[in-house]
């Protein structure tokens, strides 16, 4: 399925930065009230003053819009250290930058790529493949415009996760998880450096549900050595995605998702060592948390003093404890999670006991166990009542992001965000033939997960 227009309608807002299913990725047409200043007020001229203008904070207006590449491309080059978190985005969330929402936006569309070129059918050769050639992926995959990168690898994971009643092609077995990419020359002097970039996308296996539901934290390991604390730590699922591997993979990918991640951004990092180089992570839902995980990877064999990482994750959830935050900023990791208040999948693991009703109080003693978000959030708010699953969906974050603002109309008031997640469960029990008895389990368990219930 391309990731292309459609005639979804969502109210859209941009909440302060302060507020608190996967889905097949696809762009709607979204009402939306933003904070963002007109594209004419971005740059007219590439003087330091016109620089710092463009880079001040804007103003709330009625109607605005990102700025198209061609005349941002220029600004873009000058503040990309910005862009990528250097500030950790101090003054750019609240109101929201044009530059900032643009690149945003863009990341966006890379990780839709992922869904967009998923083979789906169980009777095709390349099930749970890459249905394109890397060469002509991205266009293929119908990423609007000209992508701007060559594809130099595809990613698989696997799970240990085992999901009854499922055949052992599906459960276990690695399924193309997304890609990784290097900026073209052209796209490397609009952006001001090399942008290596990773792309994965979100659960859609039935052993990357199952994973999901393994909520429990575990020590990470994932220092050069494996020795990190035994105190960081992270979820179990996410871990296993990442750290699985299947020897029986057939595409080349006998290795972990892990493995094949370091080898090829390590060498591509390498291999531009003469430029200025940004090491960019982007992935939704599930590939949120498997960026994060490769983000402290990264920063943990130093990789990021040779090129800042920075995390841009689209409807992530938590992944790690309060020492996994600490140790991430304390290797200098950025992230920037871009969260709808209504999205449930936001707020799991850990919608009892996280960072927020642990930090004080007679919890406030469970805090080093309980999960923790990192990074700073960048919140919005849509919902479209007559698809719930669509506050998760990965086309609604970019099309918000995307339009330019709008009166919002009548904004739904009272919903209950965690339907949503009801309707993700109900697709994956249409979707696939489980047995009724273990379907209904693993139904409970992420609605359980939910806190519903």
């Amino acid at each position: 399925m391309a990731f292309t227009s459609t005639s979804l309608e969502l109210p859209c807002t941009m909440l302060p930065a302060t507020a608190t299913t996967r889905r097949h990725a696809r762009l709607g047409t979204v009402r939306c009230t933003a904070a963002a200043a007109t594209a004419s007020a971005v740059a007219t001229s590439l003087s330091p003053a016109a620089e710092r203008s463009a880079w001040a904070p804007v103003t709330r207006t009625s109607t605005s819009r990102a700025a198209p590449a061609s005349t941002s491309g220029s600004v873009v080059a000058r503040v990309w250290r910005k862009i990528q978190g250097s500030g950790d985005w101090d003054g750019m969330l609240e109101p929201l930058h044009p530059l900032l929402r643009g690149e945003v936006a863009r990341y966006g569309e890379l990780v839709g790529a992922c869904y967009a070129a998923l083979e789906e059918d169980p009777s095709s050769a390349r099930y749970m493949n890459c249905k394109y050639g890397k060469r002509r992926m991205l266009e293929d995959a119908g990423v609007a415009g000209a992508p701007g990168y060559e594809v130099t690898r595809y990613i698989y994971s696997s799970s240990d996760a085992a999901v009854p009643g499922v055949e052992a092609s599906t459960s276990g077995r690695a399924s193309w998880v997304g890609y990784v990419a290097v900026s073209t020359d052209e796209t490397t002097r609009r952006l001001g450096r090399r942008d290596v970039l990773v792309s994965l996308r979100g659960t859609i296996t039935p052993a990357e549900w199952m994973a999901n539901l393994k909520s429990s934290l575990v020590p990470a390991h994932l220092g050069p050595r494996g020795d990190d604390e035994d105190d960081v730590k992270v979820e179990s699922g996410f871990l296993s995605v990442y750290t699985s591997a299947d020897e029986t993979c057939r595409f080349g990918c006998a290795d972990s998702c892990r493995d094949q991640l370091l080898r090829e951004v390590s060498r591509l990092v390498t291999s531009h060592s003469g430029e200025d180089v940004s090491v960019t992570l982007a992935g939704h839902s599930m590939g949120g948390a498997l960026a994060l995980l490769l983000a402290y990877d990264l920063a943990g064999q130093g990789l990021n003093r040779a090129a800042p990482v920075t995390v841009f994750s689209y409807g992530g959830p938590r992944v790690g404890n309060a020492a996994f935050k600490a140790r991430c900023d304390e290797l200098g990791i950025k992230v920037l999670r871009v969260a709808n208040a209504r999205d449930p999948v936001t707020k799991v693991p850990g919608v009892f006991l996280n960072e927020a009703t642990t930090r004080s109080g007679p919890l406030a003693a469970m805090s080093g166990a309980c999960y923790t978000h990192v990074g700073q959030e960048l919140a919005l708010d849509f919902i479209n009542l007559s698809d719930l699953g669509s506050v998760h969906d990965l086309g609604s974050y970019v099309a918000c992001l995307k339009e330019e603002a709008a009166d919002c109309g009548e904004v739904a008031t009272t919903t209950n965000a965690d339907a949503g997640v009801l309707a993700m469960a109900m697709e994956l029990v249409g979707g696939r033939q489980w047995q009724w008895k273990d379907a209904a389990m693993a139904v409970g368990g992420l609605v359980q997960s939910t806190g519903l219930i």
